[in-house]
């Protein structure tokens, strides 16, 4: 096994660019609340084979996730992850078994959609932020997270609904983020993604996004909760508008 920091498959330069985005992408996340994962896969999917970007930016975000919670673990919500965690092996057990090859445009509009609802629509349900409704939630976001890895804006508006404070928002969402990711080396690791090759990369990416983190965490102290929550809607609105565009693209509406 050759253990390189710069995998074969792109320049050093390229690399180096790509630490320098997941300290950034991550800091973004963690003032933010959302929005680094999706920028970070733009930027890797401009130069990375096809195969490697959903199962390497996986892991990068399961450790970008993961030390984001750790170092909010006080603020989170774990109601909300014990709730949470059933419906992510569900979904995952089931994208694992069917592996099938979603219209790109169908999941891009849908996301879309459903998160400038939850941004700017009606307040949900109560019901809806039960174990059943974060069950189901987990499930279907999970499933779809194993083929298009950008499910994150979807999580994000959803666990807002349910929390008002900027910290146990950004907190929970990493938790959940943590788990849903967490699938991913099991599942593409018996498809055949080879990770050993980017092992070292993708350690060093997840370093600089706890950096980053770190640093993110300081900024949002001096926030308060209403400039987070106008910032956090904004940063998805973005972000579904993008997932609009891309699925007139992807169904040919723009030809």
């Amino acid at each position: 096994m050759d253990l390189t920091l710069f995998p074969e498959a792109i320049s050093p330069g390229v690399a180096l660019f790509l630490l320098l985005a997941s300290a950034i992408t991550s800091m973004l996340t963690a003032v933010l609340g959302a929005g680094g994962g999706v920028l970070l896969l733009v930027l890797m999917a401009s130069w990375m084979p096809p195969a490697a970007i959903i199962p390497v930016h996986g892991m990068i975000q399961l450790g970008s996730n993961t030390g984001r919670a750790v170092l909010t673990r006080h603020h989170i919500d774990w109601k909300v992850i014990a709730a949470f965690t059933p419906g992510v092996i569900a979904g995952a057990a089931l994208g694992a078994w069917l592996l099938v090859d979603l219209p790109a445009h169908l999941w891009q509009l849908s996301i879309a959609l459903f998160v400038l609802y939850l941004c700017w629509g009606p307040k949900l349900p109560k019901a809806s932020f039960g174990p059943v409704g974060i069950f189901l939630a987990s499930a279907v976001t999970s499933f779809v997270s194993l083929f298009v890895g950008a499910t994150g804006p979807l999580v994000a508006a959803f666990i807002k609904q349910i929390h008002r404070d900027r910290f146990k928002t950004v907190a929970t969402f990493a938790a959940a983020m943590t788990l849903q990711h967490a699938p991913k080396a099991l599942v593409f690791g018996v498809a055949g993604f080879v990770f050993s090759d980017w092992l070292l990369f993708i350690l060093a990416m997840i370093a600089c996004g706890f950096t980053g983190t770190w640093l993110g965490l300081h900024v949002l102290k001096s926030m308060t909760n209403r400039w987070f929550s106008l910032a956090f809607n904004l940063v998805l609105t973005l972000l579904a508008l993008r997932l609009l565009w891309q699925a007139a693209e992807s169904a040919g509406w723009l030809a």
